[in-house]
């Protein structure tokens, strides 16, 4: 909830910006603000995906296929997510969020996303995505169709596969028993 309104004004901004591809790599420039930083004057760990969110948003406002979501009343949610960190980035410290989509399998689009400030990668993280219509997930079929095929050269590296089932919890209708295997 806290970063709704900067969320909202940073949809607005994102739309006068130059377009791009969705397939090519968003950059956006911003700076730490005291609301995303902890104790220790830096970025807050979970804030970093918060962040990286608006990211996302960027690449997809600019590349035009928001409006379109919102027409087919579309929304993207999160299935999994991963991050590294290099280096911290601190209180009023300026950086850039780069996110680009690396590809895409039956069930998820991917994302390679980087928090980067003096030329150096502070942290990347790599996102599945998908995309919710009121019906349930919508097929990547049906993106593809909607927003056009990747370029040739996409390609998703493999190692992302394994991470992606290793990760993953049982599906929504299926049980995820809680127990720590007692």
């Amino acid at each position: 909830m806290h970063l709704l309104i900067r969320t909202l004004i940073h949809l607005t901004l994102s739309g006068r910006r130059s377009p791009l591809s969705i397939w090519a790599a968003s950059t956006w420039r911003t700076r730490a603000w005291p609301t995303d930083v902890d104790m220790a004057m830096h970025l807050n760990n979970g804030m970093y995906f918060s962040l990286m969110d608006l990211g996302r948003f960027d690449l997809m406002k600019r590349s035009g296929i928001w409006a379109r979501m919102q027409e087919l009343k579309w929304r993207p949610v999160v299935s999994a997510e991963s991050i590294a960190f290099r280096k911290s980035v601190k209180l009023w410290q300026r950086y850039a969020i780069e996110s680009r989509i690396i590809g895409l399998d039956a069930k998820a689009i991917y994302f390679e996303q980087r928090m980067v400030a003096d030329g150096e990668i502070y942290a990347r993280a790599y996102v599945a995505a998908r995309l919710l219509s009121a019906d349930g997930p919508v097929s990547n079929e049906r993106v593809i169709e909607e927003f056009g095929a990747p370029p040739a050269s996409l390609k998703l590296p493999e190692w992302l596969h394994s991470w992606r089932e290793n990760n993953a919890l049982p599906g929504s209708r299926r049980p995820a028993p809680h127990l720590w295997g007692r």
